[in-house]
């Protein structure tokens, strides 16, 4: 890695992670594609995200018995071809830019699932078979099929939105295997939504040993919206706290807020950005699985003044502020008293 360029480190709690993919700004302006979605290097030009989960893998066995990606406008059927035989898109032009995020530091993943997503297995054997394929078209392994080309992605997002968990350990816990014999470190991420606990994914989040989890503080009665609300059904950022400190296999796991990256971007939960700097940092100081923040997504966060810039700020000096007051727990008692007041 280059000098001056810190590798990503999913056990900070500073860490933005940004969807890419989707096209979210374009898909709802669409007379405006000036803001729409660019490839993904251009998004790594500065130190501000540090990892993009790519949307979406929408199907786990497309034509062909392999799956089949959704890019929006950077990779679709009118710019790129699929593998013969098969449903998968082959968008290797893209290894370049992944490999270039990555030189900067940044982690880049696939995420499985989505709004329209289906990641449905049969059983448990059929699961753990599938964790060699996503090994070998995305990870560490080879095939002819490998919708990015030479490049290597960072590990796996899980955004389960509906369907069942038939197989989701099973294959998971056969991914991991696969990750642990690898010549890198990959990681293992899930985007929940946040009534906790997560329908679509929750058995299986007790089950395995993510490293960090999105969970999304949008589109529910829970959301960021409600941030004040002493009920702590509503706001329940505790909840995924003592999930990740008491529950979770991995007891190191992250939880990060998932928020809008701006008012389009979600039906509801969007938050300003001084708004979002409070929230940041309160919980940042309060809860000890705090990891960071996730937003949806690039595009919006782009177009919207460069909403993720006002979010790494705030993760920024919060960790500022933390490093600061550490120190003063440790003190000793002979203080000046003239700086003392009572």
């Amino acid at each position: 890695m280059a000098h001056g360029i810190v590798a990503f480190n999913m056990l900070s709690s500073d860490n933005l992670a940004v969807y890419w993919g989707q096209n979210s700004y374009g898909a709802i302006n669409p007379d405006k594609p000036a803001h729409w979605q660019k490839t993904l290097s251009y998004y790594c030009m500065d130190n501000v995200i540090d990892t993009f989960p790519i949307a979406f893998l929408v199907d786990s066995y497309a034509g062909g018995n392999l799956p089949s990606i959704d890019l929006a406008n950077i990779c679709n059927s009118g710019n790129a071809n699929y593998f013969p035989g098969t449903d998968l898109l082959n968008c290797s032009f893209l290894a370049s830019d992944i490999e270039m995020c990555q030189s900067a530091g940044k982690a880049v993943t696939i995420s499985l699932g989505g709004g329209t997503g289906n990641i449905q297995f049969q059983n448990d054997s059929q699961a753990a078979a599938y964790a060699q394929t996503i090994w070998n078209l995305f990870l560490g392994g080879k095939s002819k099929t490998r919708p990015f080309g030479s490049a290597i992605l960072d590990g796996i997002d899980m955004d389960i939105e509906g369907g069942s968990q038939t197989g989701y350990v099973s294959f998971l816990t056969a991914l991991r295997k696969h990750m642990n014999r690898g010549k890198k470190k990959y990681y293992i991420t899930a985007a929940p939504q946040c009534p906790y606990p997560d329908a679509y994914i929750g058995n299986t989040l007790n089950a395995v040993g993510f490293d960090a989890v999105y969970v999304q503080f949008y589109n529910n009665y829970c959301g960021l919206q409600h941030y004040n609300n002493h009920n702590v059904s509503y706001w329940n950022f505790s909840a995924w706290d003592d999930w990740a400190n008491s529950v979770s296999p991995n007891r190191d796991v992250k939880v990060y807020i998932g928020a809008p990256a701006s008012s389009g971007a979600a039906g509801s939960g969007y938050v300003n950005p001084k708004r979002i700097t409070s929230i940041i940092q309160q919980t940042q100081s309060n809860y000890s699985s705090f990891g960071g923040v996730m937003l949806w997504d690039v595009s919006d966060a782009y177009a919207n003044h460069r909403y993720d810039t006002a979010v790494k700020q705030a993760l920024r000096s919060g960790v500022n502020l933390l490093n600061k007051r550490i120190p003063d727990q440790y003190l000793p008692e002979t203080r000046d008293i003239t700086h003392d007041q009572d």
